[in-house]
């Protein structure tokens, strides 16, 4: 952008600061919901305590890497925060984010309001892996114990066979995208028709199914970020940072291609390949986040469309406002599905769902900012 003399307009400062305004603000507000995250559960810790652990728990990590002889005298408080509670908040914050980024990419890609890495079948080729994993190769196992009547006894497995055939759904729209063309239409109705095909072969492979194998493939769709431990955030955070940093490279070429195909060639924007690689690497981000944690729907088509209101579609901004959004919003919903019905702890999908259905309703009732 240039302007005259060199001079930067008074009003154009205002407006970029209101808009790092209101990304820091969500920054912050994530902060305070990390907190309070790890505070509430079974075993109430005050938010004081949870701080000094965090902080004392860096210190001493730091000073363990450095004299790798160090012994570490833990708490019992600081191993449910470090154990069990800091990786599940980590866990939502973290794929908060890649779905969230995924999404606001996908819409710009597709040029839809509509789109998300969902639109493309993504979660569906997963839950479709994961129930060939659960019948097929056998990894459903029944327990005696109620708290855990019925669990996936080689999760891992299980998530390489839904990562497999989620990339096989992106790799099948892609190739119809390429023999019919690289518009947002054929993308999206590909995503469709592949997202029917796994339903229907999820839903014949369940029919065969034994109870046990029933009940874990309906055990896995439940998006939970309880599954994650450390290894696993480390993976999911490592894919969506480097997710984040593609799209917000693009940001520019985004912006282009929000004013048209046409428009975004002639400012030199190759489309096709923006199209396709964003396309990718949204489709990889999903499915890594679906293959480790299981279905959570709505984070990626909703939280684009909130930071559209709060600070318009300039994807500079909208990017990372999404960003943090989607973790305000996961790891919020996360939260409130461990207290609402405690002792028991709902799936964090559950809640997405009952707060994005409506929250998207009501948005297209309204009009969405595009």
């Amino acid at each position: 952008m240039h302007f005259e003399d060199g001079v930067i307009p008074t009003d154009y400062l205002g407006y970029v600061r209101k808009k790092h305004l209101w990304i820091l603000g969500g920054v912050a507000l994530l902060f305070i919901l990390l907190i309070a995250s790890i505070s509430v559960g079974a075993v109430n810790i005050p938010p004081y305590d949870v701080f000094l652990s965090l902080v004392n728990g860096v210190v001493d990590r730091i000073s363990l890497l450095l004299n790798p002889g160090t012994v570490l005298d833990a708490s019992n408080t600081d191993r449910i925060i470090w154990n069990i509670r800091l990786p599940q908040a980590l866990a939502a914050i973290v794929a908060g984010i890649g779905l969230s980024v995924a999404g606001v990419a996908m819409q710009s890609i597709l040029r839809n309001p509509l789109g998300s890495p969902f639109t493309l079948g993504i979660s569906n080729a997963g839950a479709f892996g994961a129930a060939v994993s659960v019948i097929l190769l056998g990894t459903g196992q029944m327990h005696s114990s109620v708290a855990d009547a019925v669990t996936v006894s080689n999760p891992y497995l299980t998530t390489i066979v839904a990562f497999f055939f989620c990339l096989i759904a992106t790799a099948v729209i892609l190739l119809i995208s390429r023999i019919r063309g690289t518009s947002p239409e054929v993308m999206v109705l590909a995503g469709v028709a592949i997202s029917s095909l796994f339903t229907a072969g999820t839903m014949f492979l369940q029919y065969f199914a034994d109870d046990t194998q029933l009940a874990a493939v309906v055990f896995w769709t439940f998006g939970d970020v309880s599954r994650a431990g450390w290894q696993e955030l480390g993976l999911m955070a490592l894919v969506v940072a480097g997710a984040t940093l593609y799209f917000v490279a693009n940001r520019w070429n985004y912006n282009a291609i929000d004013a048209g195909d046409e428009t975004a060639k002639g400012l030199g924007v190759n489309v096709e390949a923006i199209r396709n690689v964003g396309m990718v690497v949204a489709a990889l981000v999903s499915a890594v986040i679906v293959s480790f944690l299981g279905v959570i729907g709505f984070v990626g088509l909703v939280c684009p469309h909130m930071v559209r209101r709060l600070i318009g579609d300039d994807q500079r901004f909208l990017i990372p406002g999404s960003c943090v959004m989607g973790g305000i919003l996961l790891l919020a919903s996360d939260t409130v599905a461990r207290i609402i019905v405690a002792p028991y702890v709902l799936p964090v999908a559950v809640l997405t769902a009952f707060l994005g259905a409506p929250t998207f309703i009501y948005l297209l009732l309204r009009g969405y900012r595009r």
